[in-house]
C-alpha cells in the first residue's frame, strides 16, 4: 500500500469511469447523485493488479447511499450512462 492512500475521495460533475484511487480500508460510506438514467458502482483491483471486480451492487437510481467494509486497495467508480454524477466515498470512524 502506498503512502497516498486516502480516507475520502470525491468526484464532481463526472460522466465516465474515474481514474483509480487508493483507500486505507475499513468501513466506508458511499454517497452519489446523478442526472439521467444509468448505473454506478465501486470496483476494486484484484490480486493481479489490473482486473477490477465489483464490491457492491451498482446504484441504479439517481441518488444512493450505502456503507461497505473495504480492504486496503485500489478502487474506481464505474459509471454507465449517467451524467452529472457527484460521488463521494469516505471512511466512517470506528
Amino acid at each position: 500500500m502506498t503512502s497516498t492512500a486516502a480516507e475520502a475521495k470525491g468526484f464532481s460533475n463526472i460522466s465516465a469511469t474515474t481514474a483509480t484511487f487508493t483507500l486505507l480500508g475499513g468501513k466506508y460510506a458511499i454517497m452519489a447523485n446523478a442526472t439521467g438514467t444509468g448505473t454506478m458502482g465501486l470496483q476494486v483491483a484484484s490480486a493481479d493488479g489490473t482486473t477490477f471486480v465489483p464490491v457492491h451492487t451498482a446504484f441504479a437510481a439517481v441518488t444512493g447511499f450505502v456503507t461497505v467494509d473495504l480492504p486496503p486497495g485500489t478502487y474506481k467508480f464505474v459509471i454507465a450512462t449517467f451524467t452529472a454524477v457527484y460521488a463521494r466515498i469516505c471512511r466512517v470512524p470506528a
